[in-house]
């Protein structure tokens, strides 16, 4: 039987007044993979900050078992400005000890692409004060994955990571034993990861077995047996199952919900988006030109980032835009961007980019942008169109647009200063679809919006008509919204990628795998290494290694002599001439070790 790790029991929490959680109980124990969603503002981080005892509630208690080894990511970390890389993530570990660790290893080269950290100045050696938020996060990460815990409570792990880094973290959670908490607005890792949900929603916590795709089979058969839940949210969340069970091609792996129930209760909810008529429409508003590219380069400074590259996207287009970061996914958006507003006056360096005339283009970027902040949101809106055509007869007012962007009546008089980052990143994409653009560049649409407003800007994208470009991290977002994956891999191409996402990490791992084998050729060369001297080389490192805890034991001992002795100046000065003698020893054969490991 699993062993109960955390018990929570009926714990209330009050911000003014606003309930934001109300009497609840729950428990996690040994095994246990949990997903924590819910909208922003709704109590998700309160909630894992008090089962982890960050926070006090205000009626109930938590109870931890004896001795739990815990690990919490926290939005902010706690990380020394003035420490290196090494001293927070690795300590005082020796280099033969923490290269010949494979889990650290595995870490190191999962988060950040080697062990010698190849996107930090310095290495393992760089000063953190400096980095940037995204950087200090996946520090944070490192620190704690390369820990042993029973426990481990995450709150937004896949913030700053690119594809291939949720998908690494998402196996390697998987495979350890240790128990997880984890709130993220990440869809496609809740399903890998998690067996369990917490759906945190007005106070009280809704629990479900299994990952994302059951809590939203189970979610929309309690929804649809709630008659006076509202119609538009019951649609809304029988229309992600349906893309759930019938949706991109990638999404092959077999839910474990109960298969006949999930095609009764979608057996009348149309497929996602109707690609034909959308074409028809898009053709009829854009054209035959969106974007013609012919032969481009793409420079950012004296950096090449994109080389004779020809592409068409076309009228309907629905593009996700993969690649590594600094590959060139954003200042091809850019360059798009550029040649739209200036009528193809301004190109890139070399090349040329054909611009349809009838194109209007809606530019999403990851900055967001600057609002007056006496203005209600409401009037943010209104001051860009008073009503909205999304084609096909549908038409919005600013009002009803705000509302289906989880402004209620209420929230749209608030000031635009008074509002938070995902709001306003909400508030930013609400005003480019209030223009009526033919053409929307996404870059990382997602970022702070909450599992909900993703779903209903989904629904919005789903019968919007014209052309779309998405560079994003969510791959459930990615698969949902577009039709054709492309991606820059690094080599200065830009490549279509039949299989999708699938394909795309495919490619990178076998680039990495190449990549590794070619590093230590020079070193072959040099030292023209034989399978007897590898074999000596081995024996050398178990007894260095022998000697080396030899040492760690007699330093130790000395280290207790010298608290023992600690008025005899003589007798400590003795101890400290001979502790300084093993560390010089230590050193010499640590650097021997590290020879030897390239032999070896």
């Amino acid at each position: 039987m699993a062993v109960n790790l955390v018990n929570v029991e009926n714990i209330s929490k009050v911000y003014g007044t606003r309930a934001l959680l109300d009497g609840v109980s729950l428990g996690v124990s040994e095994g246990d993979r949990i997903g924590v969603v819910g909208r922003n503002g709704d109590g998700k981080t309160t909630l894992i900050r008090m089962l982890a005892k960050l926070e006090e509630a205000d009626s109930g208690r938590v109870t931890h078992s004896g001795g739990l080894h815990l690990g919490v990511l926290t939005q902010h970390d706690s990380l020394d400005p003035a420490a290196t890389v090494r001293h927070e993530v690795i300590r005082d570990m020796a280099d033969h000890e923490w290269a010949g660790n494979a889990k650290i290893r595995d870490v190191l080269t999962g988060l950040f692409g080697g062990l010698d950290l190849p996107g930090f100045p310095k290495g393992l050696d760089t000063v953190i004060g400096p980095l940037s938020g995204g950087e200090r996060r996946r520090i944070a990460l490192a620190k704690l994955l390369i820990a042993e815990q029973d426990l481990i409570v995450l709150d937004e792990p896949t913030n700053h990571l690119d594809v291939e880094g949720i998908a690494w973290l998402a196996n390697h959670l998987r495979e350890r034993r240790s128990a997880l908490v984890c709130v993220t607005h990440d869809r496609w890792f809740l399903d890998q990861v998690c067996t369990r949900m917490w759906d945190v929603q007005r106070g009280t916590v809704h629990e479900y077995e299994g990952g994302y795709s059951d809590y939203v089979f189970a979610r929309a058969e309690r929804e649809r047996i709630a008659a006076s839940e509202e119609a538009k949210r019951q649609n809304l969340v029988r229309k992600e199952l349906a893309w759930l069970r019938r949706g991109a091609p990638a999404r092959t792996s077999k839910p474990r919900f109960r298969v006949e129930a999930a095609n009764e209760l979608i057996k009348d909810v149309p497929p996602p988006r109707d690609s034909s008529e959308l074409m028809k429409f898009a053709s009829s508003r854009l054209g035959k030109t969106v974007f013609d590219v012919e032969d481009i380069t793409v420079q950012a400074g004296p950096k090449v980032l994109l080389k004779h590259v020809t592409w068409q996207l076309g009228p309907g287009d629905r593009i996700g835009l993969l690649g590594v970061n600094g590959a060139g996914k954003t200042s091809l958006l850019r360059a798009l961007a550029d040649a739209a507003r200036s009528q193809g006056e301004t190109q890139p360096a070399g090349g040329r980019i054909v611009v349809g005339k009838t194109v209007k283009l809606a530019y999403l970027s990851q900055e967001v942008a600057e609002l007056d902040p006496s203005w209600r949101v409401l009037e943010a809106v209104q001051r860009v169109r008073e009503r909205v055509d999304l084609g096909k007869g549908r038409e919005m007012t600013a009002g009803q647009l705000c509302e289906t962007f989880g402004f209620t009546k209420e929230k749209q008089w608030t000031p635009v200063g008074d509002l938070s980052g995902g709001e306003r990143r909400r508030l930013q994409l609400l005003r480019l679809l209030m223009d009526e653009p033919n053409v929307l560049f996404l870059d990382e649409p997602t970022n702070d919006l909450d599992i909900e407003t993703l779903t209903q800007l989904e629904d919005l994208l789903d019968g919007w008509p014209g052309s779309m470009i998405v560079i994003s991290h969510d791959r459930f977002f990615v698969e949902r919204t577009t039709d054709k994956v492309y991606a820059l891999l690094g080599d200065s191409t830009l490549r279509m990628l039949p299989r999708g996402i699938d394909e795309y990490l495919e490619r990178r791992h076998r680039m990495e795998e190449a990549a590794a084998a070619a590093a230590p050729a020079p070193v072959a060369a040099k030292t023209s290494v034989s399978a007897a001297d590898a074999r000596a080389a081995k024996k050398e490192l178990q007894r260095i290694e022998r000697q080396l805890d030899k040492i760690s034991e007699r330093e130790a001992k000395l280290h207790e002599q010298i608290a023992e002795h600690a008025t005899d100046f003589g007798k400590v000065a003795g101890l400290d001439a001979e502790l300084r003698a093993l560390a010089g020893e230590r050193e010499e054969l640590e650097l021997r070790w590290l020879e030897l490991a390239e032999d070896a």
